[in-house]
């Protein structure tokens, strides 16, 4: 029997579980060792014969250990993919197995800890597919097939920028109108509301949620175009045929620059089609680099280094995007204001989806009195510039950047089940 409130923030990135035990204030479960955070990830090694979870995933995936490495399941929610399998050893598996395989290993963890709740909230960006609401709801009922078939009999759905400011809220001591701004691993989410200590023990919030709005944009998008503009052309990218006809295909580069792509590209098919490119390219090394990479497996690893690339100029001016393994050798410089520059489109769509949420809301830019920040992606400079531009006389507020939302999901759950 549960002896605490449950929600489930599950990321694209990196999930979290949040308890509200009964009569106490919410906290974040231990998911992986000490740490309150787990990387969404599997790695099912076809040399243990085990499926590895979080940051010993991503490690046995990075040692080069034989297997095969799934991250941004979340992504695919709602999408096509849905609807597929994918070869993992001899099995071929649905994402909805992958991703119930997620699922399940947080539940297990609840159980580690004496906790069995059949009741959850989940967390869920506004919108999980862009304007196509049938798609949006298939990706909502997905999830929660998902989480039943794990164990949890009651299934309620938060907006997670509303999570945020539900945690937020705990600490007000008046109301006050307030924007918050989720930029999540795979979504920006907005929310206008309307927060203060007595609203905060009503189950039913309609009425203080003055809009919502989100885009489909989030980190691994951001990781995406940094990899575009910087790495995929020493791979072959925008490079000519010899006789100066065409280019190469791009869609090859474009799926090992998107996370929940790049095993798709595994493929003896694939691998022959990059053969015969090198032998028509004007630059075949650089094909050369792009065949190696598919036939070592290495495109995540590859990616990784551009998201630590990523975070490093969050802090830095200038970083390297390096790769060094049997056959490849990458090291490419990059400056904070190239990553601006390559991801300025991104913004560009955060900006207008703050300005979609005003509208929605009927609130001016003035009226807004906070700013709730959080998600990994709002510690980009140009993404937190961008967030609160409009905004000059309000305070700013840097919730917990990736427990907020987990936090926020249980209290929503102690007071919708308690």
């Amino acid at each position: 029997m549960a002896h605490s409130y449950c929600g489930i923030d599950f990321g694209t990135t990196n999930s979290t579980i949040g308890l509200a035990p009964v009569g106490q204030e919410p906290r974040l479960l231990a998911v992986e060792g000490e740490q309150v955070t787990i990387p969404s990830a599997l790695f099912f090694s076809f040399e243990d014969h085990r499926t590895h979870f979080g940051r010993a995933a991503v490690a046995e995936y990075l040692d080069g250990a034989e297997g095969r490495f799934m991250r941004a399941l979340k992504s695919i929610l709602g999408s096509t993919l849905m609807d597929e399998r994918t070869q993992i050893g001899r099995e071929r598996v649905s994402f909805q197995q992958l991703i119930g395989t997620f699922i399940g290993h947080l539940r297990a963890r609840l159980a580690k800890a004496g906790e069995t709740p059949e009741k959850v909230v989940l967390g869920r960006p506004v919108f999980f597919v862009d304007d196509d609401e049938a798609a949006d709801r298939k990706a909502q009922s997905q999830l929660e097939e998902v989480a039943r078939a794990q164990g949890f009999a009651h299934v309620e759905f938060q907006f997670e920028p509303v999570a945020a400011a539900l945690h937020f809220e705990r600490r007000l001591e008046r109301e006050v109108l307030a924007l918050v701004v989720d930029i999540g691993g795979g979504t920006s989410d907005f929310s206008v509301l309307r927060l203060s200590p007595k609203a905060r023990k009503r189950v039913d919030r309609r009425e203080d949620i003055l809009s919502t709005s989100g885009v489909h944009v989030g980190g691994t998008d951001f990781d995406k175009l940094l990899s575009i503009a910087k790495v995929m052309p020493q791979m072959g990218m925008g490079s000519a045929t010899r006789d100066g006809k065409r280019q190469m295909p791009l869609w090859y580069f474009h799926e090992m620059a998107t996370w929940h792509r790049i095993n798709q590209l595994y493929t003896p098919q694939i691998i022959r089609d990059v053969r015969e490119l090198e032998r028509e390219a004007a630059e075949p090394q650089k094909l050369v680099r792009f065949r190696r990479l598919l036939e070592s497996r290495s495109g995540h690893r590859l990616a990784g280094s551009v998201e630590a690339a990523k975070i490093e100029l969050s802090e830095a001016e200038a970083a390297a995007i390096k790769l060094d393994e049997d056959g490849i050798s990458l090291s490419v410089a990059v400056t904070r204001g190239e990553f601006e520059l390559a991801t300025l489109e991104l913004t560009q769509k955060i900006e207008v989806a703050i300005e979609d949420a005003l509208l929605a809301a009927g609130a001016k830019a003035e009226a807004i009195e906070m700013v709730i920040l959080t998600g990994g992606g709002a510690l980009v400079p140009h993404v937190r510039r961008a967030a609160i531009a409009r905004f000059g006389a309000a305070a700013v507020a840097d919730a917990d950047q990736f427990g907020a939302v987990g936090l926020g999901l249980a209290a929503d759950a102690q007071v919708r089940f308690g």
